[in-house]
């Protein structure tokens, strides 16, 4: 008996990105507003921000365009909005909707309903209530679409909200304005507070959609299978008689049926199978892998793998090798050997190995140890930065810069009028801009050229001549926003030309899709893009070139998943640090900081050191560090 979905309280529809699954959502938005236009009625829709439903909106904009898809009996209410924010600040969820779906179809004006956040406060109570009454005027909501905030709120229903709360204004929760940075830059701009939908009003709608992609999977477990919580407020919605989850398979990994497998019924014993559950036993019991007994299997699930694969000293031994097997100081494979389970081939020797680096610190605060050794093995390593990384510098660092540079210039004696007349300008510009407005086209330069810098220090300490650095300035961030565009062709074309130059042996890109404005999953599906373009255009260096996928600035590859480990001695670990301290301009203050507050290098040297202590806790050697690796076959 297979039980699939057997621990999921809510329906689960998995798609495999977060476009098809906005695709499907489309269809039945679509369906419904048709089938209301068919019976003389509107179609009233609960909406949502965030980055969750701009993919679905970009969907419903093709649809009207395309097919004809008509919202002039649409009425929309949506859920929440910043207080106090203008309503035509960038940040504002009515400058987002019209930006992403308004401002591109036929929904008339009247019929489309967005909290004010620029009523004074003591307006606020009453605003909401009479948002509530137009909801009950339009005869409820027939759709509402949700997203979910990594610490299941709906809406702006932040952990602890009541079940019974109705529209009003709420304090956000640190962790949500933390998450939220991303579009302010830093979390002091980000308001404290907001006006959001209730959770009794969001639960009145006839049916509920919940969107979830990419990093969301551990709190679309928490909310799918853990016990209803006001604590999890998305963990209500298991009390709606009409909800369904749609997400992404990222967003799936946590849920019973991919983790846990054998415990939702048969499976397929695999190798990574075998390997997974008993990583996940081990670690659950506190033993290390070669401890583990026939009744540790029998008492958590795993009698099937003793029947299949036969007593456990024969299974532990298996996945002590596959874990053993997977640790080497020979990132690039260990020439003149021959080892025949090596994560790396130990031919050709030197490789040409080429790092993707999304922004311009990725490749040391992810991989800075495997970066050096690679360089101290003889080995030709170019390193390839994707974006200039300028939104993430401070205005302070511009006329710092700037200024340093107008006086250098001084003092060696060359003419400083255009120096001057820029940093003038500069002064002026950062004096005057307020909080909502973008950057100009040079100071996004001046930004740029300071991460630059520093990244061209970075690999200069690692050991790399100028024609092994390579900037790419992809056109897809050069947005002057934090919001950037879709991968487009010249950044596939600018990433096949450098590919095509050095025909590597060896990629490293960042699978690190944690990465809270998302520049990290559009710069590998850049390179993922290019490398099958020459793969199906025949090239002939394609099939000895072998992908290995990196994280760490924001997660790591979960233990069992890890094929390539990389060990660090204390001394290599400082070495890396003082690499990642070469980034001034990321150094103290964080500006994308997500939900976690540490710097960089913290979280770096948190998460190597983690990785070296569950291989330890699993019975391997002991190290102070190690970067982790999983191979992308395509």
């Amino acid at each position: 008996m297979n039980l699939v979905d057997s621990f999921e309280k809510i329906p689960v529809e998995i798609f495999p990105t977060a476009k098809s699954g906005s695709q499907r959502v489309a269809a039945e938005i679509a369906a419904l507003i048709r089938q209301k236009e068919q019976s003389g009625a509107m179609c009233v829709l609960g909406l949502a921000t965030g980055s969750s439903p701009i993919s679905l909106y970009a969907e419903l904009v093709r649809l009207h365009h395309e097919e004809g898809l008509s919202f002039k009996n649409v009425i929309t209410f949506n859920l929440d909005e910043y207080y106090p924010i203008d309503r035509e600040a960038y940040q504002s969820y009515y400058s987002f909707m019209h930006r992403h779906l308004f401002a591109h179809i036929d929904i008339k004006p009247e019929n489309v309903h967005i909290f004010n956040g620029e009523l004074p406060k003591e307006q606020i109570k009453q605003h909401c209530v009479e948002y509530e009454q137009m909801i009950a005027d339009a005869g409820g909501i027939d759709l509402q679409i949700l997203g979910i905030g990594n610490n299941g709120h709906i809406g702006f229903n932040e952990p602890g909200a009541s079940i019974h709360s109705a529209s009003r204004m709420v304090v956000l929760d640190n962790n949500t304005r933390s998450a939220n940075a991303r579009d302010f830059q830093n979390i002091s701009r980000v308001p404290r507070l907001a006006i959001t939908m209730g959770i009794a009003t969001i639960m009145e709608a006839r049916r509920i959609i919940l969107m979830a992609w990419g990093n969301k999977a551990a709190i679309v477990a928490r909310a799918v299978e853990g016990n209803v919580t006001e604590q999890v407020p998305a963990s209500i919605l298991q009390q709606h008689n009409n909800c369904v989850f749609v997400i992404d398979e990222n967003a799936a990994t946590e849920l019973t049926r991919f983790k846990h497998p054998w415990l939702t019924g048969a499976v397929d014993w695999t190798e990574q199978m075998m390997k997974r559950a008993v990583v996940d036993l081990a670690l659950k019991q506190k033993k290390p892998v070669l401890s583990l007994t026939n009744y540790d299997y029998n008492e958590n699930g795993l009698g099937e793998l003793l029947v299949e694969k036969g007593d456990a000293y024969e299974i532990n031994l298996q996945v002590f090798y596959m874990l053993r097997d997977s640790i080497t100081g020979w990132p690039g494979g260990k020439p003149n050997a021959f080892i025949p389970a090596h994560p790396e081939r130990s031919v050709p020797y030197p490789k040409r190995c080429l790092i993707f680096s999304p922004h311009p610190d990725d490749d040391i605060i992810s991989m800075g140890g495997t970066f050096m050794r690679l360089h101290d093995q003889g080995h030709d390593v170019h390193v390839a930065y994707q974006t200039s990384g300028n939104i993430a510098v401070t205005d302070e660092f511009v006329t710092r810069f700037i200024d340093f540079a107008v006086n250098f210039e001084e003092l060696i004696g060359n003419d400083t009028a255009k120096s001057r007349q820029i940093l003038s300008e500069a002064e002026a510009f950062i004096s005057a801009k307020t909080k909502n407005q973008s950057d100009t086209l040079t100071i996004r330069q001046i930004k740029g050229l300071i991460r630059r810098s520093e990244a061209k220090a970075t690999s200069k300490y690692v050991g790399l001549n100028d024609d092994q650095i390579h900037f790419l300035n992809l056109p897809f961030y050069e947005t002057g926003t934090i919001e950037k565009k879709p991968m487009g062709e010249e950044d596939i074309k600018i990433t096949m030309d450098l590919l095509q130059q050095l025909k590597p042996q060896q990629v490293y890109c960042a699978g690190d899709l944690a990465d809270p404005h998302g520049t990290h999953k559009v710069c590998l599906d850049i390179v993922f893009e290019s490398l099958r373009r020459l793969k199906k255009a025949g090239e002939s260096w394609i099939p000895d070139c072998w992908v290995w996928l990196y994280k760490g600035a924001w997660q790591e590859w979960d233990i069992a998943d890890i094929e390539m480990a990389i060990p660090m001695s204390p001394d290599q670990v400082v070495k890396k640090r003082n690499g990642i301290f070469i980034h001034q301009s990321q150094k103290d203050t964080v500006p994308f900081q997500g939900t976690d507050n540490r710097e960089f290098w913290q979280r770096a040297e948190a998460r190597n050191s983690n990785t070296a202590e569950l291989y330890a806790e699993l019975g391997m050697t002991r190290y102070a560090a190690m970067e982790a690796f999983v191979r992308w076959h395509f």
